[in-house]
């Protein structure tokens, strides 16, 4: 590995220990609380997962000089109502999975009314630590308060869940329908991540326009990423569940447009991330690496 690779790869490590570090403090704060209820949120949240929203928050906030610590509030945040949002998409009324990240799901491992309102739970931390991050001015709090609370509702990733659930079972979805599906369900949440390490980096519009043309262009190969895991994949590389867009007739852009044309819209989604990025130069290596993670992963 080049030496400027390797380092940007250390880095990224970094920044994954930092995240780990603030959420095991966030989940902290709540722990003189309901000791099973608590002990569902850290099922939740601390058995591993990619960390790819907080990576790309941080990551976007140190190419722009944003200042240490800033982005902290920010990147475990968006990982709360990530981790929120999993717990409640495996609910049996849901996607009825019981594998997550290698573990047992919280509803399997807890029960079903511990999982919803462990979901509950972080989601209202999320919005807790940001509302309380004092080393953010009260305008940027404001900012990305607003910015993770349109992400994650009815315009973007529980909008995109109905829709998703409203096209399982052989609904009738053409391309542009999936796109915006996706675009709400899984975009919406890495688009706000990198708009929430631009906000504590102060970046100027210009430049905000373009990290959310990466972001947008992410999201997408992101989420045609992972229907083609859930058919090339197996469970235990996964870590859940793998074939179950199939056997639940799922909405997918393979079933939709086929294996080889979506591989063929990866490498595009790629071309369209790399110019974005392109005016930055070296100082956006990092977010680079992390586009191209979200396209060669294996789970």
């Amino acid at each position: 590995m080049p030496e400027a690779a390797n380092g940007t790869a250390a880095q990224i490590e970094r920044w994954r220990a930092r995240t780990d570090a603030t959420l095991l403090h966030a989940l902290d704060t709540v722990a003189d609380g309901v000791p099973h209820l608590h002990a569902a949120m850290r099922h939740a949240v601390l058995l591993g997962g990619k960390r790819m929203r907080p990576l790309l928050v941080h990551a976007t906030a140190r190419a722009f000089n944003a200042p240490e610590g800033a982005a902290d509030a920010a990147a475990a945040a968006v990982e709360l109502v990530h981790a929120y949002s999993l717990v409640h998409d495996d609910l049996p009324a849901m996607d009825d999975d019981a594998l997550r990240r290698g573990q047992p799901t919280v509803h399997v491992a807890f029960d079903e009314a511990t999982a919803i309102l462990a979901g509950d739970a972080l989601q209202t931390l999320a919005f807790a630590l940001l509302a309380e991050a004092s080393t953010l001015t009260a305008e940027v709090r404001l900012a990305m308060v607003t910015t993770l609370a349109r992400a994650s509702g009815a315009h973007g990733m529980c909008g995109g869940q109905a829709l998703d659930l409203a096209a399982t079972g052989g609904g009738a979805i053409d391309l542009a329908a999936l796109e915006r599906l996706h675009a709400m369900k899984t975009g919406a949440l890495l688009r706000a991540s990198v708009a929430l390490g631009a906000l504590a980096a102060g970046v100027d519009d210009a430049t905000r326009v373009r990290l959310d043309n990466f972001a947008d262009a992410l999201g997408l190969a992101f989420q045609i990423r992972d229907d083609l895991l859930d058919i090339e994949s197996d469970s235990a590389t996964l870590g859940k569940t793998a074939g179950k867009d199939v056997a639940q007739d799922k909405a997918t852009f393979p079933a939709l447009i086929g294996i080889e044309a979506s591989r063929a819209r990866l490498d595009a989604l790629a071309l369209r991330m790399d110019e974005a990025l392109a005016p930055f130069g070296d100082r956006v290596a990092a977010l680079a690496a992390l586009g191209r993670r979200a396209i060669e992963r294996d789970h």
